[in-house]
């Protein structure tokens, strides 16, 4: 039986900002660091901890995840059952922090790891895609030639020389495996017109073509016509969205910080797989704290995005190990 529960001698939500590597630039913003939110349970013998970072794109900051945060840990140490604050709060950065911090927690008074007590497979080691961030076609091939060690690539696109970039990606590097991500960059007419060149570079996944909202007319885009499939990304969030958008997309990119953290991941997981759709799972800019609970989603992904410590540059320590675009499974150190 899960723990719903806990008697929290401590409980703390706070900030922490990391600098990135170099600038992460998408159609829409670039980053040069990342604020995370942390979240830390104590019940007098064992710590749990989770990270979340808030997506501005859906109006989060971070002085409302904090809020949030401490909000939900105020109800918990005056004794609400985490199952059913949880699903009366929103999804987003504050709910993932707080659920991802009391799996830990979970796993650790359980004194066993995380996927033995969800009774799912160990978890192994998986291929992680390496991000190429938006900039001119010939800074992205010199970009994608110098991720020798990575061999999938996501590059970001959202741009009028789109099918340019992508072209000069592939010549660059004929053999790596590619998806793109438009980050909802593109009308109906640019997909249309870009669609030949992804087709050509051997895409195999195009990420999030249309604004949110703009997903039905993807229906004039016929299945039989779609030689590289289509993700939802910023069009869904929890399980809810996954079973609304079933008819019109191929791949649903789970995130952590769009769910709200392991428990509606978990949920969206088991919808996707029932709707007959592919799984990504993804992340935002954070540490490996952030991406250890993803790991569990990843087990059964087709695509894995889990490179943010890569393009942090710097982790945390203890941290999860990265070798040649593979990512390790975390310690019970790190997390679960």
């Amino acid at each position: 039986m899960i723990e719903d529960t806990f008697t929290l001698r401590n409980a703390r939500a706070y900030r922490e900002t990391w600098p990135l590597a170099k600038p992460f630039v998408i159609s829409r913003a670039r980053a040069d660091t990342t604020d995370v939110l942390v979240v830390e349970v104590d019940d007098g013998q064992c710590i749990g901890r989770g990270e979340a970072c808030p997506i501005r794109r859906f109006g989060q900051s971070m002085e409302k995840a904090l809020a949030g945060a401490e909000g939900m840990l105020a109800a918990l140490r005056g004794g609400a059952e985490w199952s059913k604050l949880h699903d009366l709060t929103s999804a987003g950065a504050a709910r993932n922090a707080v659920d991802c911090a009391l799996w830990d927690l979970r796993a650790k008074r359980a004194g066993k790891p995380i996927w033995e007590l969800l009774d799912l497979p160990e978890w192994q080691p998986v291929e992680t895609v390496f991000t190429i961030s938006v900039a001119a076609p010939e800074a992205m091939a010199a970009a994608a030639r110098d991720a020798g060690h990575y061999p999938v690539l996501k590059i970001k696109l959202g741009g009028s020389d789109d099918d340019l970039r992508i072209r000069a990606i592939r010549d660059a590097v004929p053999d790596k495996r590619l998806i793109v991500d438009v980050n909802e960059g593109w009308s109906f007419a640019e997909l249309e017109r870009c669609l030949p060149a992804m087709i050509d570079a051997r895409v195999e996944l195009i990420e999030q073509p249309l604004p949110a909202g703009r997903d039905d007319e993807l229906a004039r885009l016929p299945r039989a016509a779609r030689s590289v499939p289509i993700g939802a990304d910023e069009s869904c969030h929890t399980a809810d969205d996954t079973d609304r958008l079933a008819d019109l997309y191929d791949v649903v990119n789970i995130k952590l910080d769009k769910t709200g953290g392991l428990t509606e991941a978990l949920r969206m997981l088991d919808h996707a797989r029932a709707a007959g759709l592919d799984v990504m799972v993804g992340c935002m800019l954070g540490t490996s704290l952030a991406m250890a609970p993803a790991m569990l989603l990843a087990q059964s992904s087709r695509f894995t995005d889990l490179d943010a410590p890569l393009l942090i540059g710097t982790d945390r320590a203890p941290a999860m190990v990265y070798k040649d675009g593979v990512v390790f499974p975390p310690s019970p150190q790190v997390w679960g």
